[in-house]
């Protein structure tokens, strides 16, 4: 799939092309292009992309890493329209000038909620385990060994548990 500058993508918008965010609903929600429908790549093969006959579809991901690397997927839900990845995602799009929605009422994206939580467990572990006990030092261990168990199998129980809280509930509904 073709990719686009940020510039060109907002021209085809304007004329009609289809914006289509493929980030995760919690990170479409804090910030987006107006006018993108999330459509999120967890969710793609059982979502309907409805386009605009003869009007090209544009992806986009916070920085154009996650649309390039499913490409052939995307360009296959596209079908017959044409379709471009836009060069950079979102971040590029905002380095352009170019107008983002912002809403500051919905919470961290849950990454970055997990790196806070993991990073913060992991000071704590040291802090307590040089100034407490030794022992202490198991709590960073296991905040460790939990990253690597997610990395290994694509599950998380941090962002699992944190997608509870009740800052997250409306997106663990979602």
């Amino acid at each position: 799939m073709k990719t686009i500058t940020p510039q060109d993508a907002a021209a085809l918008l304007r004329d009609g092309a289809t914006l289509v965010d493929v980030r995760e609903a919690d990170e479409h929600a804090r910030q987006r292009i107006p006018g993108a429908r999330s459509l999120p790549l967890s969710r793609l093969e059982d979502a309907e992309l409805a386009v605009h006959a003869g009007h090209p579809v544009l992806f986009h991901c916070r920085s154009g890493a996650r649309t390039a690397g499913h490409a052939d997927r995307l360009s296959a839900k596209a079908g017959l329209c044409e379709a471009y990845i836009i060069e950079g995602g979102l971040d590029a799009w905002k380095r352009a000038g170019l107008a983002v929605a912002t809403d500051r009422r919905q919470p961290l994206e849950l990454m970055r909620q997990v790196q806070i939580v993991a990073g913060s467990l992991v000071v704590l572990g040291v802090l307590l385990g040089s100034l407490v006990s030794p022992w202490l030092y198991a709590l960073s261990g296991f905040v460790g060994a939990g990253l690597v168990f997610a990395g290994v199998s694509g599950t998380c129980g941090l962002a699992s548990l944190l997608r509870l809280m009740p800052w997250n509930r409306a997106l663990a509904s979602a």
